[in-house]
């Protein structure tokens, strides 16, 4: 009888010390915390370092100049449909982006009697096929979440995440890896 209980409680104090033992292993502090954040005056500071410099000086030219206010006055156009993620009617005005343009396949659009570039992102295999067949002068359906500019262009760039054309999806963005 001794014996078997010598056999049960056994592995029941091993089982126990492994459990105590995960237990310790589980309430230590990590080594590497997460780095925090930069603060409101940290940001500000960089951002004031970046304006100071050559390329920093060269935007805020950009934005003060007449090209750089047409820009921001396209943009302003398109906002509300931008941020609420509604169509936005477009013309195909040209199938080919301004020269020296690096932001992938894309077209220009004209969208509210405003000029745009329309980019999809970088070509990739098949992604884009459907959006290779647009002809100048369709008319198409546009859904974006983001527009941005730069002072190498004179136009606004508008990120196409969502295409219609003749009541028919040509493309919707895939949804990223990974994220929320």
């Amino acid at each position: 009888m001794k014996k078997l209980i010598y056999v049960l409680l056994l592995p029941l104090v091993v089982v126990g010390g492994l459990v105590f033992a995960n237990r310790e292993i589980k309430n230590e502090t990590p080594k590497k915390t997460p780095p925090k954040p930069p603060t409101a005056a940290e940001m500000k500071a960089v951002r004031k370092q970046w304006e100071a410099s050559p390329d920093g000086v060269m935007f805020k030219k950009w934005e003060a100049s007449d090209a750089g206010k047409k820009v921001y006055a396209s943009e302003a156009k398109i906002r509300k449909q931008i941020s609420t993620f509604t169509n936005m009617e477009a013309v195909i005005t040209s199938l080919s982006l301004p020269e020296g343009s690096r932001v992938g396949f894309g077209v220009m659009a004209n969208i509210n009697g405003e000029d745009f570039i329309l980019s999809f992102g970088p070509l990739k295999s098949n992604e884009f096929q459907q959006l290779q067949s647009l002809k100048v002068n369709d008319k198409i359906l546009v859904k974006s979440h983001f527009v941005s500019h730069a002072p190498k262009y004179t136009y606004p760039i508008v990120s196409g995440d969502y295409v219609e054309r003749d009541s028919k999806i040509i493309y919707n963005r895939p949804p990223r890896k990974g994220g929320c």
